[in-house]
């Protein structure tokens, strides 16, 4: 098993920034991809960002050029820097790990919300 808590999410002007924050514990060395998903009203689940233990990066095209992704893997976490957010940002932002043994696992979820 694998726990997940995440952190960063909050009200935020557009063309802001934020920074999500998520920690594993638990059986951490089965980890394998960790990612950020998420959630809009009315809306299907869709990934944001991934990155492989080797550091290979993966975003969905709305948020290249202004999200990056990144993980330590001695502290087991992985963040998410948003930049220039935009209205259509606004979400709920899940944490997902991919163990190596291809279970998934989820954090609870974060709200971000991007108005004036």
């Amino acid at each position: 098993q694998v726990q997940l808590v995440e952190s960063g999410g909050g009200l935020v002007q557009p063309g802001g920034s934020l920074r999500l924050s998520c920690a594993a514990s638990g059986n951490i060395f089965s980890i394998n991809v960790m990612g950020w998903y998420r959630q809009a009203p009315g809306k299907q689940r869709e990934l944001v960002a991934d990155i492989t233990s080797g550091g290979r990066t993966n975003y969905v095209d709305s948020v290249k050029g202004r999200f990056t992704i990144s993980r330590d893997n001695v502290k087991s976490t992985v963040s998410l820097q948003m930049n220039s957010l935009k209205p259509e940002d606004t979400a709920v932002y899940y944490c997902n790990i991919k163990s190596r043994y291809g279970i998934d696992y989820w954090g609870k979820g974060t709200l971000v919300t991007v108005s004036s």
